[in-house]
């Protein structure tokens, strides 16, 4: 069963309704269970994914980057925030570089000749980020956990910060177990000068058939002074999202799940509505939608997640950052953003018509 080990830094457990405690085969489980498609549908599902993908989930050509370099991150302001694909992101908070769910490979994938590939090269490589103070994971899945991006990044990173399990998976990896601590839900630490919590999330864990729900999954609360971001990792719709407003909002900024959706996983990935929905319920600012933009992961176009926020968004008065990937923000005062996305697919579009 996974549980805080020598190596986990955590203040006794809140107690919490939302996540039941890890059964006796050491399983952690969300409160309300999932809804189970069945192996038949799950069949379906599979072959769809492999076979029957509709137009426009992939973009035809690579989506634009705005190349990063060490001398740029290092001379950007305090609060600066760069989103590099996916759902992660780098933070520059107290002074320090901070990494969300970093993934850097090719495919999202246990294997590096199949999987989903990605639309776009990262706009920065790992060799050239800065000295890191801290890489915060939410779960272990292949496109949030990438292995060989953890190694590599081991040797410049003072501490990652995990959920329960998680931590356990990278030291045994090969990461120096003084790097590691993990959390339970309500659990945190300050570091750096920055307050971390492990908040709740609805979704699920594994990396294989064998070891579904052994590690835990989180969102989390970032706190650098008087600055509150929220980064949701993946999750359904829940109570979850009322409950960490309550405790810590209102946040200036939610990096919010919007992506991957579809009516056959509806408990562990977000509508937009719904995103938008949790993004109002731990009282956001402003919104930056991720977990989009990046892999190929559902069968929606790939820009439908940009085009249903932004609607989403402005009927209801919420200012939303869109950044192109590389982009800097500055989270305390941020400019507006473009819809890079309609470019891009204005440009693929027209590509044919131009070649004739």
């Amino acid at each position: 069963m996974a549980r805080p080990s020598a190596y986990s830094q955590a203040a006794p457990a809140d107690p919490s309704p939302l996540r039941l405690p890890a059964s006796a085969d050491g399983r952690f489980r969300n409160a309300a269970p999932p809804r189970r498609m069945g192996w038949r549908k799950g069949l379906r599902v599979m072959l769809r994914m492999a076979l029957g993908k509709p137009p426009g989930t992939v973009p035809d050509r690579p989506v634009p980057v705005q190349a990063l370099t060490r001398e740029a991150l290092l001379s950007a302001p305090d609060m600066s925030l760069w989103r590099l694909g996916h759902s992660t992101v780098l933070l520059k908070l107290q002074g320090g570089f901070w990494l969300t769910d970093p993934v850097f490979a090719e495919r999202a994938s246990p294997v590096p000749f199949a999987g989903p590939r990605r639309f776009h090269a990262p706009p920065i490589a790992i060799d050239e980020l800065p000295p890191i103070r801290g890489v915060v994971l939410s779960h272990d899945h292949y496109d949030h956990l990438d292995r060989a991006a953890v190694l590599a990044l081991a040797p410049k990173v003072d501490q990652f910060i995990a959920p329960l399990g998680v931590g356990d998976r990278l030291v045994g990896w090969g990461v120096p177990a003084d790097k590691v601590r993990q959390f339970d839900w309500w659990q945190g630490t300050t570091f750096a000068g920055v307050r971390l919590v492990c908040t709740p999330a609805q979704h699920f864990s594994g990396r294989s058939l064998s070891d579904g729900n052994r590690t835990l999954w989180a969102s989390w609360v970032l706190i650098a002074g008087g600055t509150r971001v929220f980064f949701s990792g993946d999750s359904g719709y829940f109570d979850g999202f009322r409950a960490i407003g309550e405790r810590y909002g209102p946040f200036d900024l939610t990096l919010m799940e919007t992506g991957a959706y579809n009516t056959d996983w509806p408990d562990v990935h977000m509508q937009p509505e719904q995103s938008l929905q949790a993004h109002l319920d731990v009282r956001g600012g402003r919104c930056l939608p991720i977990h989009n933009g990046t892999f190929d992961l559902s069968f929606h176009g790939w820009t439908e997640p940009f085009e249903r926020i932004a609607a989403l968004a402005a009927a209801r008065g919420v200012p939303l950052l869109t950044p192109t990937m590389g982009e800097r923000v500055d989270i305390r005062f941020p400019t507006a953003t473009q819809p890079w996305w309609r470019e891009e697919a204005a440009a693929t579009a027209s590509a044919p018509a131009a070649a004739a």
